[in-house]
């Protein structure tokens, strides 16, 4: 049977050469810029002076530490909600399990500065909570103060990350595991802290990983509660306010991507040399034992009160996009649909503006994801793992940090044939969403190509077909499901993107909706149609995600083999 020429031609070596180009100058490059500048004087010789004149800053040290102190907490705060709820759904059987673990995952639907303010309004020190616990009892809880507001609002945005791969990880335990254990006496928590979580470990390491991430690198939620003494505001506020030749700027940017990296560097460490395997492939799961009445009572009281919690925020900005006025009171005075109103009237540019940079962007993530899938899975490319290092490295550079090296490195350069420079157009928002986002859009594409047998390929080689006829009537079509995922889930995360907006909007007429609802929350009076942006970002999100798992499901449905009687 014939076989795929599986060397490397001119033309893939030309379609090869071109992903690393513009990987190099959207990417690579703006990184290394702001590493050189943060390591060289102003005379151009390396130094280490910006980093030591960075930690005499009390400011600034403040703000590192605080930074750490909040990524931690959150990530413990995160897994206080997600470990129990991923335990009881997955090891008890009961109704609403998979409405819970739906639920759960909502809060990834909202961008966490939009939560933030609802969190103000409920939870504040004049919110609805507070309010009624100190008319009611005389006292109030310091929830949203501070670094204490910050670390709440991620650790419910967030932890779904650790509720998903740690879902996942307890579905793929053996049962065989477990009774082994059973028959050693172990049971109750002695059990699961000594066997089921250990076997779960890796699935808990990758969340807490993402979450601290995430976290550290937050801009939008400490600027929206005011909060400033942290690394990403600081940076922000550096490079606005002092100028891009401020090194201290790049300092901050350089720490933000060191610890980003060195946090998934560790989450792999943890889990080095250790074996988390199961015995048998494809085991039984872990039994599912039914609660009682009184075990279920309390399951189903503390499973309430945490959903209650975790959709606090989307409750709060529904109260607030439709509120006369919501101030000092358990709940708004009044409703009104004149926020819908204002933003459709006023903010119609901005809706259009995300639906042309994020479709734009996401189109771009998919062309490249299934240039490189193609490259790792079907050539013999020497380095071709490097595109998908390259294109994945994006994950650990916070969206601040690109916009930063853009504005470094672009800076002055003209757009071919105009007077207009590249940084004051909306062509750069959108090459830093798509470059954030290709790694969303890769993985979806690796993993639908990595679904398609070769033999396929090579059967229509083998009538004659030639390579690029075999992509285009063969490859791509058997790949939709995996492109359109990719597409949807790069357009949504951009269409929420608030750090890289932030600094490289410069006219409020090429603004995204991210950047209108920051504007809008930034005035009491502005809240009510900034809500109402928000409320349309969430459901703009929450349709993608569904026809996203809509694809994801009609794919898989697809690809699996009939059952033969």
């Amino acid at each position: 049977m014939t076989t795929i020429n599986t060397r490397f031609p001119p033309g893939l070596t030309i379609i090869a050469l071109l992903i690393l180009a513009f990987l190099a100058l959207f990417l690579v490059i703006p990184v290394v810029t702001v590493f050189y500048t943060a390591f060289t004087d102003f005379d151009g010789s390396l130094t280490l002076g910006h980093f030591g004149a960075f930690f005499h800053q009390p400011l600034l040290e403040e703000a590192f530490y605080n930074s750490l102190y909040v990524a931690v907490m959150s990530v413990i705060f995160a897994s206080l909600i997600a470990i129990p709820l991923a335990y009881f759904t997955v090891r008890f059987r009961f109704r609403g399990a998979l409405i819970i673990q739906t639920l759960g995952v909502l809060p990834l639907i909202m961008p966490p500065f939009v939560g933030a303010v609802a969190l103000q309004l409920i939870f504040g020190r004049s919110g609805t909570v507070n309010l009624l616990l100190q008319d009611w009892f005389n006292f109030s809880v310091p929830v949203m103060d501070g670094l204490n507001g910050v670390i709440f609002v991620e650790s419910l945005h967030y932890f779904p990350f650790i509720l998903l791969n740690l879902t996942v990880a307890l579905r793929n335990i053996d049962g065989a595991m477990e009774e082994a254990a059973l028959n050693m006496g172990a049971k109750g928590w002695r059990l699961f802290r000594r066997v089921i979580f250990p076997l779960a470990l890796p699935g808990y390491v990758a969340g807490a990983s993402l979450v601290f991430v995430k976290v550290f690198d937050d801009l939008g939620t400490p600027l929206v509660l005011g909060i400033t003494n942290m690394l990403a505001p600081q940076a922000y506020l550096r490079i606005t306010q002092v100028g891009l030749d401020d090194p201290l700027g790049y300092v901050i940017s350089v720490l933000m991507i060191a610890f980003s990296i060195l946090a998934l560097w560790l989450s792999a460490r943890v889990l080095k040399d250790k074996d988390f395997s199961t015995i048998q492939k494809g085991g039984n799961s872990l039994q599912q034992r039914t609660l009682n009445k009184t075990e279920s009572i309390l399951a189903y009281g503390w499973i309430f009160l945490v959903l209650l919690l975790v959709l606090s925020p989307h409750i709060g900005v529904l109260l607030l996009s439709f509120a006369t006025v919501w101030s000092y009171a358990p709940l708004p005075d009044g409703y009104t649909l004149s926020h819908y109103a204002a933003v459709f009237t006023h903010s119609n540019d901005m809706i259009m503006n995300t639906l042309l940079y994020c479709s734009l962007a996401a189109g771009i993530d998919i062309v490249l994801g299934t240039a490189i899938a193609y490259l790792i899975l079907r050539t013999r490319l020497p380095a071709r793992r490097w595109l998908d290092w390259i294109a994945s490295a994006a994950l650990a550079v916070p969206g601040i940090v690109l916009a930063i090296g853009y504005l470094r490195t672009f800076r002055g350069l003209e757009i071919p044939g105009t007077d207009t420079m590249l940084t004051s157009t909306w062509i750069i928002i959108m090459l830093a969403y798509s470059v954030r986002r290709l790694p969303y859009a890769l993985r979806s594409c690796i993993a639908a190509l990595q679904q398609i047998n070769i033999s396929l390929e090579e059967a229509a080689a083998s009538v004659g077909a030639t390579r690029r006829r075999i992509i285009q009537r063969v490859v791509v079509p058997l790949m939709a499901g995996g492109i359109l995922a990719g597409f949807v889930t790069s357009f949504i995360t951009a269409a929420v993107e608030l750090s890289a907006t932030i600094m490289l909007v410069t006219r409020d007429s090429d603004a995204p909706m991210s950047y209108g609802i920051y504007l809008y929350m930034q005035s009491a009076s502005g809240r009510g149609p900034g809500a109402a942006l928000g409320v349309m970002a969430i459901v703009v999100v929450a349709i993608g995600t569904y026809i996203s798992h809509l694809i994801v499901e009609r794919n898989a449905m697809r690809t699996r083999p009939a059952r033969t009687e």
